[in-house]
């Protein structure tokens, strides 16, 4: 498997995903900031805390991805009952809190990146140079935005719930015709909100190992629990990525499938302790096994009678 190697601003330098590297761990902010800067800005604060590698935001058009006939449809909100339509501008972000964010991920030495939903919000993101972008995997089977992202040439995390077989390798091979060497990942994922234990179905990480063995894979989960999501990393995920939130009772559709603060903590020193204990697979008799073995070994050749 080959790495991808991601341009980062952090003093730390570039990081690298694949094969024999650290998981890459992302905090999905997305849309829980609920179109607030200075939530943003603590969740932020709350990854590189946890010390995360990158925060994840998402970009939309409202007036592109949002249906025509729902733009009028009316909805109870934070800020009273409004359109559809102008609930998605309230909750999305422009330039000035993008530049915001730029700027503070630098100061705060992580990684930021979003999924782009629309053609118009690469454009927009590439203002940023991001370290790479996410394909959500509502937007698989959308091919012209992914040509779009692919005209920018920087690394592509494709996810794939919501996909069948056939759809994911539309996708992929879509990208190798473009370039055989694109920098791309993929991660596995279900698109239940939040995911039933048993529909994680975590063994698709091997799966997919096999069928793109070239290719980094890594694991999107939205389950409640963090064993899962460790479990996925043991069986070889080398990047994952979490939904993040300072408070999972906050009003908005993604908080409940969400990790909280103390929760992120845990999860990345879990995930750094399984690294570590997986060790290289070479048998040995390590040092701190000495004492105990001059203590408890019989040195003494066994008779045996056939």
């Amino acid at each position: 498997m080959r790495t991808i190697t991601l341009e980062s601003g952090r003093p730390s330098g570039d990081r690298s995903i694949g094969a024999g590297q650290p998981c890459y761990v992302i905090a999905e902010i997305g849309i829980n900031h609920n179109g607030s800067l200075e939530i943003a800005k603590q969740l932020i604060d709350e990854a590189v805390a946890a010390k995360v590698d990158a925060v994840k935001f998402q970009k939309r058009t409202p007036e592109v991805c949002v249906p025509r006939d729902q733009w009028d449809v009316m909805r109870d909100t934070p800020w009273g009952r409004m359109t559809y339509i102008d609930y998605k501008r309230k909750t999305e972000f422009g330039m000035l809190e993008y530049t915001a964010i730029d700027q503070y991920c630098r100061e705060r030495g992580i990684d930021w990146f979003a999924s782009a939903w629309d053609v118009e919000s690469v454009d927009f993101l590439e203002a940023f140079a991001p370290c790479l972008y996410k394909l959500a995997s509502a937007s698989l089977t959308d091919l012209a935005l992914i040509e779009r992202i692919l005209h920018t040439g920087r690394p592509l995390m494709l996810s794939t719930g919501m996909s069948t077989m056939q759809e994911i390798d539309e996708a992929i091979s879509l990208v190798a015709q473009y370039d055989a060497n694109y920098p791309l990942m993929v991660a596995h994922s279900t698109s239940a909100y939040p995911c039933k234990p048993e529909e994680l179905n975590l063994r698709m990480v091997p799966t997919l190992q096999s069928a793109y063995p070239n290719i980094p894979i890594g694991y999107s989960g939205h389950e409640t629990g963090l064993s899962t999501t460790v479990a996925a990393v043991t069986l070889g995920a080398t990047f994952v990525e979490r939904h993040f939130t300072l408070d999972r009772a906050m009003w908005g559709s993604d908080h409940a499938a969400s990790v909280e603060p103390q929760g992120f903590q845990r999860l990345v020193r879990d995930i750094r302790d399984v690294e570590t204990a997986l060790g290289d697979g070479v048998k040995q008799v390590y040092e701190s096994e000495l004492g105990p073995m001059k203590r408890l070994r019989v040195n003494i050749n066994p008779v045996y009678s056939l």
